[in-house]
C-alpha cells in the first residue's frame, strides 16, 4: 500500500504542472466537447507509458536520442498551430467561444469528435517531455522498488487516470464564470500563452 501511495504521489508531481495537456482538457472540459472520450485518451496514454517505462522501454528511448528529437520538432507545431488557433479565438471574440455549455448539451453539439481526439493524441504523443517523464523517469524509480515496482507503476497509473477525471468532468464548476461576456477571450489567451510557452522550451531544448 505504501509503494502504490508512493507511486500516486510521484505521478501527480509530474502531472499536476499546467501544460498544453492539461489545458487542452481544461478547455475541453469547460465547453463539454467529448469530455469522456479526451480523459480517456490521456490517461489511457499516461499509464500505457508508464508500463512502457517499467517494463524497460526507457533504456531503448536513451538509446535512440533521435526519436527525442523528432517528437520534440512536430511536437512544438502541433502546440504552437493549437496556441495559434487559441490566440484567434482570443483576438476576434468569437460568438461561439464565448458560453460555456449548459447542463446536459450533447458533445456533438461543438466540434466533431475526430479532430478533438486527434489534437489530443497529438499533443500527448508528440510532446518529448512525455517519454522521459513517463518512461525514463518514472520507469527509473520504478525499477528502485524491486519486486514492487508494479505497484509503484499502478499507484502513477491511478495519478493520471484520478487527475484528467478530476481537471475534465469538474472544468463544468467554472461554466457559470464563463458565461460572462469576454471571459472565453480570457481563457483563450491564457491558453495560446500556455501553448507558446511550451512549443519555445520544444524549440529551445533542442
Amino acid at each position: 500500500m505504501l509503494t502504490l501511495l508512493a507511486g500516486l504521489g510521484f505521478g501527480l508531481s509530474l502531472i499536476v504542472a499546467i501544460g498544453a495537456q492539461n489545458a487542452f482538457v481544461l478547455r475541453a472540459g469547460v465547453r463539454r466537447e467529448h469530455v469522456g472520450a479526451v480523459v480517456a485518451v490521456c490517461a489511457a496514454s499516461d499509464v500505457l507509458l508508464y508500463t512502457a517505462g517499467t517494463g524497460g522501454l526507457g533504456a531503448l528511448v536513451l538509446r535512440h536520442p533521435g526519436f527525442v528529437e523528432v517528437a520534440r520538432w512536430a511536437g512544438a507545431a502541433v502546440v504552437l498551430g493549437y496556441g495559434a488557433l487559441a490566440a484567434r479565438r482570443a483576438w476576434r471574440g468569437e460568438e461561439e467561444s464565448l458560453h460555456a455549455a449548459p447542463d446536459g448539451a450533447v458533445a456533438d453539439a461543438g466540434r466533431r469528435l475526430r479532430p478533438v481526439l486527434l489534437t489530443a493524441l497529438a499533443i500527448t504523443w508528440l510532446n518529448p517531455h512525455v517519454y522521459l517523464d513517463t518512461i525514463v523517469l518514472q520507469g527509473s524509480v520504478a525499477a528502485s522498488y524491486g519486486d514492487a515496482r508494479w505497484w509503484f507503476t499502478a499507484g502513477a497509473a491511478a495519478s493520471s487516470v484520478l487527475f484528467f477525471a478530476a481537471l475534465g468532468h469538474g472544468a463544468r464548476l467554472l461554466a457559470p464564470v464563463l458565461a460572462r461576456p469576454g471571459a472565453w477571450r480570457v481563457v483563450d489567451a491564457v491558453v495560446a500563452a500556455i501553448m507558446v510557452a511550451v512549443a519555445v522550451s520544444l524549440v529551445a531544448g533542442a
